[in-house]
């Protein structure tokens, strides 16, 4: 089939709807389809499980969701699990399973995979029944929903309804919600099923994107954030792809297998959408349309601006690094006593408090957010430091000032990529288990951004009144569906000078420590002629030229 020829599956000229028809049958060829497996095949044989198939598998939570992109397998892997699980008797984890699918011919699809892998792997020969499920209405009266179902010898049964019930809290076992975006009313859906937990049930939400606004990716947005207990699999359809989903599509159409083949067959996939690069971001690559864009507006950041919040900058000439080491040390000594201590003194030594660092030798600044965390669980920030053109060293010393003089020092989190590698390493050499060095990557924006971004809207973190900080925050964007600074922007600060959101990126880190918060324990540094932890005087102090000071 040609990139034209699949064109012609599109559906409607309304970009709101899918490009490829939600129909199985309507689907292009070459497009996975289900529900069309050889006599013999048999799931659990070598080769046949893709690795987001298996990990779907293994997650045993009470409560997931898998944002997928389409025909990636997991519906599949779902209707293994729930053969599985209705063929057992009670005591080995028996229960009933209620399929609620978005239309009738994805409930049918579905007890045909449940009635195939009886056969292959529980051994039984079960029969589908297509019969009338009775639902009871709010208004007391009755609707009868179409739908189908196959029944084992355990006693235990699998019902594939084919729109969605009203009367749901009367189903007592495993809910799975397929295409979970497209229900008429997915939040009540989902509110419903949570019922299922009194008594030991199971929820799984399985879905496609459909719009940022939908309340599936609100369910997203909100397991992100930590605000319900949804354990989340994202599985993209290339990463499908990557765990071998064309070889399994040839293994059930006959193909020969070969690279080249699999790059065709991926471009006809993608071409099908022609210029709807949106949808097709949405539908395979499990971005929501419209997630593009401002995460933050100024006025949801302005709210919880705290103008009490010292913002601390310090930029060193160039000729800094080629002074003597020790004069180097004076400088910085001197500066982290007068510019640091101050403000590290009047600290709530009874409260912990975590930091986030997004580092940067040249060009942006090293950015440390410093949050104290109240009894009421809301981060404060506490001071922001920004270090432009400062050498590693130089940057180490500071940092370990700081570090050293927060009270209960609970959590530090910091940027561990590229050369941001070495500050990470010895701070989490000097602080120990409470540090964590991070690789900042799509993924982890993706799991911790959302967490940052609504703690805003829920007034739980602070940040200082300042302007450069606000705009850095209004560098977060949607980029691909992940909420971080874009890696080409750059926006001038008060000072003229570029920035890159740091102390946005610095903030997400903060927060992301605080959720590893670990222990307090008192601290005294055992180091040679240290200082005393609060900033006492060292025997090392050196005078330092007044015009360098002045350069500081």
């Amino acid at each position: 089939m040609t990139v034209a020829a699949a064109r012609d599956f599109v559906r409607g000229e309304d970009a709101a709807k899918p490009v490829l028809s939600r129909d199985p049958e309507q689907l292009p060829v070459e497009l996975p389809r289900g529900s069309e497996l050889p006599a013999d095949h048999d799931p659990l044989a070598d080769g046949i499980l893709m690795l987001h198939q298996k990990e779907w598998l293994e997650d045993r939570s009470d409560l997931k969701v898998a944002e997928k992109g389409r025909r990636t397998g997991i519906t599949y892997a779902e209707a293994l699990d729930d053969t599985i699980i209705s063929a057992s008797k009670r005591g080995e984890g028996g229960d009933n399973v209620f399929y609620i699918g978005d239309t009738k011919d994805k409930g049918r699809e579905f007890i045909g995979y449940v009635a195939h892998f009886a056969k292959i792997v529980a051994k039984e020969l079960v029969a589908i029944e297509d019969f009338m499920f009775e639902d009871e209405q709010a208004d007391g009266s009755t609707k009868y929903i179409s739908a189908y179902r196959v029944r084992f010898a355990s006693g235990y049964r699998v019902e594939a309804l084919s729109s969605n019930p009203a009367n749901i809290r009367g189903l007592q076992g495993i809910v799975v919600i397929d295409e979970a975006a497209y229900h008429r009313d997915v939040r009540a859906v989902i509110d419903a099923v949570n019922a299922l937990l009194i008594w030991g049930g199971k929820v799984r939400v399985i879905s496609t994107h459909n719009g940022v606004l939908n309340a599936f990716n609100e369910l997203i947005r909100e397991a992100r954030a930590g605000k319900n207990p949804f354990k989340i699999h994202h599985i993209p359809f290339q990463a499908a792809v990557d765990n071998g989903l064309y070889q399994r599509v040839c293994l059930t159409r006959g193909w020969t297998f070969s690279i080249e083949a699999q790059a065709k067959w991926e471009q006809l996939i993608r071409g099908s959408y022609g210029a709807r690069e949106a949808q097709m971001q949405q539908e395979l690559d499990a971005i929501p349309a419209d997630a593009q864009g401002a995460a933050l507006t100024r006025v949801v950041i302005e709210r919880v601006k705290d103008p009490t919040v010292p913002v601390v900058r310090v930029q060193l000439p160039d000729s800094f690094k080629s002074l003597d080491k020790s004069m180097r040390e004076a400088v910085i000594r001197d500066l982290c006593r007068e510019k640091l201590k101050p403000i590290l003194d009047k600290l709530d030594p009874d409260r912990a408090h975590v930091f986030g660092m997004d580092f940067a030798r040249s060009g942006d600044v090293s950015a440390l957010k410093a949050d104290e965390i109240g009894q009421d669980t809301v981060r404060r920030c506490r001071l922001v430091l920004e270090l432009r053109n400062v050498p590693y060293e130089a940057q180490r010393d500071i940092l370990f000032y700081v570090g050293d003089n927060l009270p209960r020092l609970s959590g530090g989190a910091l940027d561990a990529t590229g050369n941001g590698g070495y500050l990470a390493e010895v701070a989490a050499q000097r602080w120990g288990e409470c540090i964590v060095e991070v690789k900042l990557s799509a993924e982890w924006y993706r799991e911790n951004s959302p967490r940052y971004v609504e703690a805003f809207g829920d007034l739980t973190v602070t940040i200082p009144a300042d302007e450069d900080v606000i705009r850095d925050h209004q560098a977060l964007q949607y980029v691909n569906g992940i909420i971080k600074v874009p890696d080409d922007h750059r926006h001038k600060g008060e000072d003229g000078l570029d920035r890159h959101g740091d102390t946005a990126i610095a903030g997400i880190l903060a927060w992301f420590a605080s959720l590893q918060m670990t222990l307090s324990y008192g601290y005294e540094s055992a180091r040679p002629g240290a200082s005393d932890s609060r900033g006492g005087d060292d025997r090392r102090e050196r005078s330092i030229d007044v015009e360098m000071r002045g350069r500081l």
